[in-house]
């Protein structure tokens, strides 16, 4: 991450990470699959993303492993992550567009924030395997907070972070707690489709969503947002 600076209007952009900055989801799915199926668990990904996506491990592990000690299921849970980071490593893309929007909002000032329910190990490795850890200027993890996603915490530390304001930043999110968690903080949130449908994501809280960052209307919403 870098030093902090403010935009004199309160704009920032904000982003989850998995699912929306690059399409990790279906190395998650693989990964619960390898740790949980043998404990009687086993996802496709209609479960997934019912289920998992976008939940903090603590909340998977409460949910699916109740016989285990809390202790236990943490360590259940570090494995699964641990399989995830084997299994992404040197596959890590951006979703399209990506780039070329953080290229823009770098020129026009305006500050970018990730605010993730990941664990942050996982968080590092995906910005550093795209090359955007400098990007921004501040990383937000759920699990070190008193309140994960999809509480609205995560994105209120992402706008006190960078000094932005909620009605003139954008979120982007991929999955129903991650729309949930931006639009509680009043931050209008563009969900990512690569997981959930259009429905599923409006559903959630969003304003519109996208398949990816070279969506002309999303770029066109973004163009009228951050006065580009």
């Amino acid at each position: 991450m870098i030093e902090a600076s403010y935009d004199a209007m309160g704009r920032a952009l904000l982003f989850d990470i998995d699912g929306t900055l690059a399409d990790t989801d279906p190395l998650h799915l693989k990964a619960f699959n390898q740790v949980l199926g043998p404990r009687g668990h086993v996802f496709d990904h209609a479960r997934f993303s019912r289920e998992l996506q976008g939940f903090a491990n603590v909340a998977i592990g409460e949910r699916f492993l109740p016989e285990e000690a809390p202790e236990r299921r943490a360590l259940i849970l570090d494995e699964k992550e641990e399989v995830f980071r084997t299994l992404v490593a040197g596959q890590i893309a951006p979703l399209p567009g990506l780039m070329a929007l953080l290229d823009r909002a770098d020129s026009a000032g305006i500050p970018m924030v990730a605010v993730t329910n990941a664990p942050r190990l996982n968080a590092e490795l995906l910005l550093s395997g795209l090359g955007i850890t400098h990007r921004f200027k501040a990383l937000v993890i759920g699990a070190e907070l008193p309140h994960g996603k999809p509480h609205p915490l995560p994105y209120q530390e992402g706008l006190r972070f960078v000094g932005a304001r909620p009605d003139t930043s954008i979120a982007f999110e991929d999955s129903r707690t991650g729309v949930q968690s931006a639009a509680a903080a009043g931050i209008p949130t563009i969900g990512i489709r690569t997981s959930l449908t259009h429905a599923d994501l409006v559903g959630a809280g969003a304003v519109t969503s996208a398949s990816a960052f070279d969506d002309p209307a999303l770029l066109a919403r973004l163009a009228k947002a951050m006065a580009w």
